[in-house]
């Protein structure tokens, strides 16, 4: 069966770095690309950075709208797609219309987890995901002193950093014992946190809250478990999301902690794909199964799914990396380090510069890095070629470790010679 039109349900990395790649690839059928939000496709990782601290309501689009044009992509802004309906082969709209396709690709994402607390719905209270939620987020602190950061991951210690840079009095509240807890070593929190803390920002770890107070419909404090009333005037959400699943759910496909997908990144309905943040499936590096939230995750996908729509499917084999920009501090990740028994710091962490080199029985499994980016681009490069520098050569800064990975590689690589 000829594939004539492929619809994809979502606008952000994923869904348009698809609509991109089917063209590359070759493909010459009909592309709908459908999405709730009204602006052109635009980068999300600045929301919480430079769109925060400029006058204007600029946005980095991914791409041009003269691409989608010129690439007869057709962009169907400010629609929702109701339902879908695998067995007819079409989605249904929010205004009653359907659209058929011959293959549908589910790139919705995920929303902002909001914690069950009284006063949550406060004005002032934001969780940060899109443009409307930045322009939300830029209004409220508009005469604002007080900001309190639910939530010590990535998305709060850029906000918390971010803040704190405009002049704001920051105060970040975090449940577990340490910030970034659940994603990287913890020399790399503990450098953080006092890089926080310098800049003004108070950081309150295995902290949890009772709820928050208000004024006339906006709230005005944050009331922690043992008491402590904190001032704020603005309130930002970020304990991590949800996956997108329930059109996936309604329509009978398997999904549990995202949409369930194989290796093509096909759904339990085969003529049904999931991308990017709402995907779930077995990571070959971790060996679990589970959703990567990053725009190098949703941006490999989408080239992946693109080859598995027009017949090329490849295993998919992509290293995962994700950064995080907070204050002077670029932090970088590569690989996963789920189930590492060993974790070998190089460079100087009060130098401002080092990395953690993560391994399990001797092999590498990631490397989480502070401004040393040459570390962060070399271990993307081992990861992808499964080489594993010695422990005691990461330690040792006198050791070049490009040099001893190309030599190993290289090695690899050379022909064997009978009789040699």
């Amino acid at each position: 069966m000829s594939i004539e039109r492929i619809v994809i349900v979502g606008t952000g990395h994923a869904g348009t770095q698809l609509a991109a790649s089917l063209r590359q690839d070759g493909y010459a059928g009909a592309i709908a690309l459908i999405g709730d939000e009204t602006d052109l496709p635009y980068h999300k990782p600045p929301l919480s950075k430079a769109f925060l601290k400029g006058g204007e309501a600029e946005l980095q689009l991914l791409r041009p709208e003269e691409f989608y044009v010129k690439n007869r992509v057709e962009l169907m802004l400010g629609r929702r797609v109701a339902a879908i309906g695998p067995a007819e082969h079409r989605v249904a709209l929010d205004d009653g219309s359907t659209i058929a396709y011959d293959r549908l690709v589910l790139a919705t994402g995920a929303r902002p987890r909001l914690p069950a607390l009284p006063g949550i719905d406060l004005g002032g209270v934001v969780a940060l995901r899109n443009r409307a939620d930045g322009l939300m987020l830029r209004a409220a602190t508009v005469g604002a002193e007080d900001v309190v950061v639910i939530g010590g991951g990535f998305i709060g210690m850029e906000l918390a950093a971010t803040f704190a840079a405009l002049g704001r009095k920051v105060t970040v509240i975090e449940a577990a014992p340490r910030i970034l807890g659940r994603a990287v070593a913890p020399q790399i929190s503990e450098h953080l946190a006092a890089s926080a803390v310098a800049a003004g920002v108070r950081l309150l770890t295995a902290t949890t809250l009772r709820g928050l107070e208000g004024d006339q419909g906006r709230v005005s404090h944050v009331v922690t478990a043992n008491g402590e009333r904190i001032a704020a005037q603005v309130v930002v959400v970020g304990i991590g999301v949800l996956p997108n699943q329930e059109l996936a759910e309604a329509a009978g496909i398997a999904c549990a902690n995202g949409i369930v997908v194989d290796r093509s990144f096909r759904t339990s309905h085969p003529d049904i794909f999931a991308i990017g943040d709402v995907a779930s499936y077995e990571h070959w590096m971790a060996a679990r199964v589970l959703r990567l939230e990053s725009v190098q995750n949703a941006t490999d996908q989408a080239r992946a799914v693109a080859k598995s729509l027009l017949g090329m499917p490849a295993d998919y084999r992509a290293v995962p990396w994700f950064w995080s920009d907070q204050g002077d501090a670029k932090l970088q990740m590569v690989g996963l380090s789920f189930d590492a028994d060993e974790h070998v710091v190089r460079g100087e962490s009060g130098a401002g510069s080092f990395s953690v080199f993560h391994y399990r029985a001797g092999r590498l499994l990631a490397i989480d890095s502070i401004n040393r980016a040459a570390d962060h681009m070399l271990g993307r490069k081992m990861l992808a070629a499964g080489f594993s520098p010695p422990p005691a050569a990461v330690r040792d800064l006198s050791v070049d470790l490009r040099a001893l990975a190309e030599a190993a590689l290289a090695e690899r690589a050379a022909p064997v010679i009978a009789g040699a």
